[in-house]
C-alpha cells in the first residue's frame, strides 16, 4: 500500500534525519553544549547580529548574463580594470555563491580584470531544466560564461571545490581553449575523482550508512521541499554547527565570516543539492587534467579539510608536473575565507609565475 501525502513526508524526514544524525556526529556535541548555556532566542538575536556584520556578500561588479547551450541563464559579474593583461574567471564550490571568493575579490580589485559567476541553481543564476546536474555540463556553463565575459584575451582560471570540476570538465571539453587562451589554472579544496572514497571525519560504519542512504533520502526530500526548508529553520542550531565542522578547522576563524558562510549554504534548496548530488560520485576529472599539463598551476587546500582531503589536492599536484602544491596548516574547506591571505597571495604569484600579474605590467 502506497503511503498518505503527510505520513510519507514525515516519514521521508524521519529517514533524512538518520543520515544527517550520523553525519552531524561530531558536530552536535558542540551544539548540545552550546544550547545548555545560551538560550534559543540568544542564538537567534546573535545570527541576527552577525548577518549584518561585515562586507560579505557586498561586494558588486558589472552584471552579466550568459546563455547556456541548454537556455539556462547564468548571473555573471565582471571588475574591470583598464589595459589588464589577463582576465581571471572564478569558479565557485557546491551550495555557495560567487560571494565566497570575498577576499581575493576585495585584493585583486582594481589590479586585474576578474570574474564571478553563480553555477546553476546557486546566487542569481537560474536552475535550468537539466536534472540531475552533471559536471560536464558545469564545464559547458562555464564556457558560455567565458564566451558570454571574456571572449578574447588570456585567462587564468580558479575553481573551489565543485568549481574546480567544473574547471576540469571544461578542460576536458574544450582543449582548444586551454591550448589558445588559458595562462595558469589554479585548484582550490577541490578533486579530481574517488570522492566516494571520503569518509569526511566519521567512522567506516558512519560513512557507509550515509553512503547507503543519502541518495535515496536526498531524492524523496527533493520532491518535499517546502518541508525540508521549514525543518531546516526548525534545526539551525545544528545546521550551523554542521557548516562550522565541515567547513572551517580553525578553532579563531570570525564569527561573522562562518555565519556568512552558513547563509550562503542554507540560501540552496534541497531540491537543488539533490539534482547535484550524484555527479560527484561520477566525477572522474584525471584525464582532462592531461589538457592542463605545461601550464603553471597552483593545487591548494587547507590541509585540515574533511571534504576534499588534501590528498585529492596532492593527487591533482602529482599529475600536472611543476604544479605547486600548497597545504594550508590548520584549515578546512572553505580554505579562501580562513585564511584569505594564503589563498591571495598564492594566486598573486600564480600570476606572476604566469607572466600575467597585476605586478607584471
Amino acid at each position: 500500500m502506497g503511503e498518505t501525502g503527510g505520513g510519507g513526508a514525515l516519514r521521508r524526514a524521519g529517514i533524512a534525519g538518520a543520515a544527517i544524525g550520523v553525519l552531524a556526529a561530531g558536530a552536535a556535541a558542540g551544539v548540545a553544549l552550546e544550547r545548555l548555556t545560551v538560550g534559543r532566542s540568544v542564538r537567534q538575536k546573535a545570527r541576527l547580529a552577525l548577518d549584518s556584520t561585515g562586507p560579505y556578500g557586498t561586494l558588486r561588479g558589472t552584471p552579466g548574463r550568459a546563455l547556456a547551450d541548454d537556455g539556462t541563464v547564468l548571473a555573471y559579474e565582471t571588475d574591470e580594470v583598464p589595459g589588464s593583461p589577463v582576465t581571471v574567471v572564478f569558479s565557485h564550490g557546491f551550495c555557495l555563491s560567487q560571494d565566497s571568493w570575498h577576499y581575493q575579490r576585495a585584493a585583486l580589485r582594481g589590479r586585474v580584470r576578474t570574474v564571478f559567476w553563480d553555477q546553476r541553481g546557486h546566487g542569481r543564476s537560474e536552475r535550468g531544466p537539466e536534472e540531475p546536474v552533471t559536471i560536464d555540463r558545469l564545464g559547458r556553463d562555464l564556457k558560455a560564461v567565458v564566451d558570454a565575459a571574456a571572449p578574447e584575451g588570456p585567462l587564468v582560471l580558479v575553481g573551489h571545490s565543485m568549481g574546480g570540476m567544473t574547471v576540469m570538465a571544461l578542460a576536458g571539453r574544450y582543449p582548444e581553449l586551454v591550448r589558445d587562451r588559458v595562462a595558469a589554472v589554479a585548484f582550490v579544496g577541490t578533486s579530481a575523482g574517488r570522492l566516494e572514497e571520503v569518509s569526511y571525519g566519521l567512522p567506516p560504519a558512519g560513512v557507509q550508512a550515509v553512503r547507503r542512504v543519502l541518495p535515496g533520502v536526498l531524492r524523496a526530500l527533493g520532491s518535499q521541499a517546502a518541508l525540508v526548508e521549514r525543518g531546516r529553520r526548525a534545526t539551525a542550531d545544528l545546521f550551523a554547527g554542521l557548516v562550522k565542522k565541515y567547513s572551517f578547522a580553525s578553532p579563531d576563524v570570525d564569527p561573522a565570516v562562518v555565519r556568512f558562510a552558513e547563509r550562503m549554504i542554507e540560501s540552496v534548496p534541497v531540491d537543488v543539492v539533490a539534482a547535484f548530488y550524484p555527479a560527484f560520485a561520477a566525477h572522474d576529472g584525471l584525464p582532462a587534467l592531461g589538457a592542463l599539463r605545461g601550464l603553471p598551476t597552483l593545487a591548494l587546500a587547507g590541509d585540515l579539510d574533511l571534504v576534499t582531503p588534501a590528498s585529492h589536492t596532492e593527487a591533482i599536484a602529482a599529475e600536472l608536473p611543476g604544479a605547486e602544491l600548497l597545504l594550508v596548516p590548520g584549515t578546512g574547506h572553505l580554505v579562501m575565507l580562513e585564511r584569505p591571505d594564503a589563498v591571495t597571495g598564492a594566486l598573486t604569484a600564480l600570476l606572476a609565475r604566469a607572466g600575467e600579474g597585476p605586478d607584471n605590467g
